[in-house]
C-alpha cells in the first residue's frame, strides 16, 4: 500500500498507546482515521484532541470481544468515509502478578485475555476482509501480537499472542495465494511506553477477577513499561512496514537473538529456553533492550 491520503484506518484501542500513536500517524498522512476503544472518556478526549488539530477523525465505542460491535464500528466508518483501507487490531489486556501455573489460571482470566488479545482481532480480520476484498482497493491489516508471540512465554497473555502471530500467518498466505490487493503484518513489540500495566480498568464486571493485582508487580511492570520505547516510534515503523508489505513488524531488534535462540532450542529437540534474567538486567542497563 503505498497511497494514503484520502484513504481511512480503523485502530482499535486507539485511545491511548500504540493505538493512538498508529491514530495519529495516519493521521498526519492525511487519512481519514476511526479510533475504536472500549474506555469512552479516554476516546472522547482523544477524538477531541485530534479534531481540535483539523484532524479527520471519528470515534467508536467499540468492545473488540464482540463481533457485532467490531462490525458497528466498520458501518460508522463506512457511514463517514465509503470505505476502509487500513484495519489495525490493536486492542489488548493482559493480567498481572500472577504465579498460577497454566492448569491454574482461571477461566474469567481466559475469556477475557483471550477475548479481546485474540478473538477481538479474529473478528477484525473476519469482518474487513470481505469488505476490503469487495472494493478492491490497496489495503493493509495489522495485528497487534508481542514479543511474547515470540518467545517461550504462559499465562493467557502468552498464549493468546502466540495465537495471534499464526493467525496473521495464516491470513497472510491466504491473502497471497487469492492475490487480493489486500497486505497484513504482525506486530511483535517489546517494552514499549504504554499503560497496559492498567488494563484491569476495562475488564468487564462479569469476568471481574477473584484476587487483587499485586501492587507490587504492578508498580514494577510499570516502571519497566516507562523505560520502553515510545509509542509514536512504533507507530512509525509500522506506517513503514505497511508501505513496504512487511509481514513481521519487528520494532525490538536488540531481541534478535534471544528470538533466534529460541528456534535454535527448538531444533535441537531439548528442553524449552530460559531467559537469564541477569542478561537481561544487564542488556537493559546497557540500553539495548529499549
Amino acid at each position: 500500500m503505498k497511497e494514503f491520503a484520502g484513504r481511512t484506518a480503523i485502530v482499535t484501542g486507539g485511545a491511548s498507546g500504540i493505538g493512538l500513536a498508529m491514530a495519529e500517524r495516519f493521521a498526519a498522512a492525511r487519512m481519514n482515521v476511526v479510533l475504536a476503544d472500549i474506555e469512552e472518556s479516554a476516546l472522547e478526549a482523544a477524538v477531541s484532541d485530534m479534531q481540535g488539530r483539523q484532524l479527520e477523525v471519528t470515534g467508536v465505542v467499540t468492545n473488540t470481544m464482540h463481533k457485532a460491535s467490531i462490525s458497528a464500528a466498520f458501518d460508522k466508518a463506512i457511514e463517514a468515509y465509503g470505505k476502509v483501507h487500513i484495519l489495525c487490531n490493536n486492542a489488548g489486556v493482559g493480567t498481572i502478578g500472577s504465579n498460577a501455573g497454566i492448569w491454574e489460571v482461571p477461566e474469567k482470566d481466559w475469556t477475557w485475555v483471550m477475548g479481546v488479545n485474540f478473538y477481538g482481532v479474529l473478528y477484525g480480520v473476519q469482518v474487513a476482509v470481505p469488505h476490503m476484498l469487495g472494493h478492491g482497493e490497496p489495503s493493509h491489516i495489522v495485528n497487534t501480537a508481542s514479543l511474547a508471540g515470540l518467545l517461550p512465554s504462559g499465562g493467557a497473555y502468552g498464549v493468546s499472542k502466540h495465537a495471534v502471530l499464526a493467525l496473521t500467518e495464516g491470513l497472510y498466505r491466504d491473502l497471497k495465494n487469492r492475490n487480493a490487493n489486500i497486505g497484513a503484518s504482525v506486530l511483535c513489540p517489546g517494552f514499549v511506553s504504554t499503560n497496559i500495566y492498567a488494563a484491569e480498568r476495562n475488564r468487564p464486571a462479569d469476568l471481574a477477577s477473584s484476587r487483587d493485582a499485586d501492587p507490587l508487580a504492578v508498580q514494577m511492570t510499570k516502571a519497566v513499561l516507562e523505560q520502553g520505547k515510545a509509542p509514536d516510534e512504533i507507530a512509525d515503523i509500522v506506517f513503514n512496514s505497511i508501505e513496504e508489505d512487511r509481514l513481521y513488524i519487528l520494532p525490538h531488534p536488540a531481541w534478535d537473538s534471544t528470538v533466534l535462540s529460541r528456534v535454535e532450542h527448538i531444533l535441537a529437540r531439548g528442553g524449552m529456553m530460559t531467559i537469564d534474567p541477569d542478561e537481561m538486567a544487564k542488556r537493559r542497563n546497557d540500553g539495548e533492550i529499549f
